[in-house]
């Protein structure tokens, strides 16, 4: 039996990673080319909008380029283009955008706009198939959020954080324990080799809504740091790390057994930028152990990040429910889940 053979050219530019891949039947990464900026964005402690959006101008050709040789692809080849068109930082958006609407133009494919945030959640397509209905706990740097999935392409968001992400979170902690940027991996390194002795607030755990809260945590954490200084004392950065990241994995834990409970699913999907965080994998782990019949379900480690290749795995769902843009695609920095799920009716 000949199966079509379905090859996705994908573009990711909506924040600090210039991103081109070539995926086949949404499961099967035949490249995926990340140029990141990290480096250039240390010194200022944050991604600097401007200099995000220079540096995809400069790396977006090549990356198109290595993409295309190292999956050993022609344009011929290709059945779609997907792009990621938000949220994101809007300048950064319209180089990958406008890369790819140029692409789908110039060799007449079909252009597949495709939310960031889906593109996260699918990138556990590369582990196994996911099984529906499923629930994601979706973890970046800009977003913390519980998405109940129904069927493919169809998301609904059950909770979300009302003001710091938790990917914030640890960069604005990071800042001041005098961690580059990103901080995540330091302070989750930190956080093993310490215990959690500071007892910080666990925002909303109590509450009966899936919702997150992590800014008074972040200033909770800023103000023992701060006030420590103030009397000449001396905090262990072990302890401290450890007590932070603690509090945020058991309010993001105990959102999302409380969430399992309430929707019955069939997998838990991991993903997002913090998804790479072991505390919280760990943590896990040891939860769904409790749920046999949930099938937990953890992006790749190289995936958790900004890439191409979860951009095309949602791009082959998007091809197959013929989820089409046209020239007129624009950058959508603010995006929400609302556009996926009304394309399906």
């Amino acid at each position: 039996m000949n199966v079509e053979r379905n090859l996705i050219l994908a573009f990711e530019s909506s924040c600090d990673e210039t991103s081109v891949a070539v995926i086949e039947n949404g499961e099967k990464i035949l490249s995926n080319i990340v140029a990141t900026q990290i480096k250039s964005h240390q010194r200022f402690g944050g991604v600097v909008p401007e200099v995000a959006s220079r540096h995809h101008i400069e790396q977006i050709t090549d990356c198109i380029d290595l993409a295309m040789s190292e999956a050993s692809v022609t344009y011929d080849d290709l059945s779609a283009v997907a792009v990621t068109y938000g949220p994101g930082l809007v300048g950064a958006l319209l180089i990958g955008v406008t890369a790819a609407k140029t692409v789908a133009y110039a060799h007449d494919l079909p252009l597949i706009p495709v939310n960031h945030m889906a593109g996260h959640i699918y990138a556990a397509r590369y582990v196994k198939p996911i099984e529906f209905p499923a629930l994601a706990l979706l973890v970046s740097g800009g977003h913390t959020e519980l998405v109940y999935l129904a069927e493919p392409g169809q998301f609904e968001i059950i909770g979300e954080t009302r003001d710091d992400a938790a990917g914030e979170a640890y960069d604005k902690i990071g800042r001041v324990l005098g961690i580059n940027y990103p901080a995540g991996k330091e302070v989750d390194r930190l956080a093993h080799l310490g215990k959690d002795t500071f007892n910080f607030p666990r925002a909303m755990d109590d509450s009966e809504s899936f919702d997150f809260s992590f800014s008074g945590l972040k200033s909770a954490f800023i103000n023992t740091v701060h006030h420590a200084d103030q009397i000449g004392e001396t905090l262990s950065r072990e302890d401290l790390a450890a007590s932070f990241q603690q509090a945020v994995v058991d309010v993001l834990a105990d959102k999302t057994i409380r969430a399992l409970d309430a929707y019955p699913v069939k997998q838990l999907i991991l993903a997002g930028g913090v998804a790479a965080n072991q505390g919280l994998r760990e943590r896990l782990d040891s939860e769904l152990k409790a749920f046999e019949n949930v099938d937990f379900i953890k992006a790749p480690l190289k995936l958790c990040g900004d890439n191409a290749a979860m951009i095309g795995a949602f791009g082959y769902v998007g091809y197959q429910l013929k989820q089409f843009g046209d020239m007129t695609l624009n950058a959508d920095p603010s995006l929400e889940f609302d556009w996926i799920a009304s394309k399906q009716n």
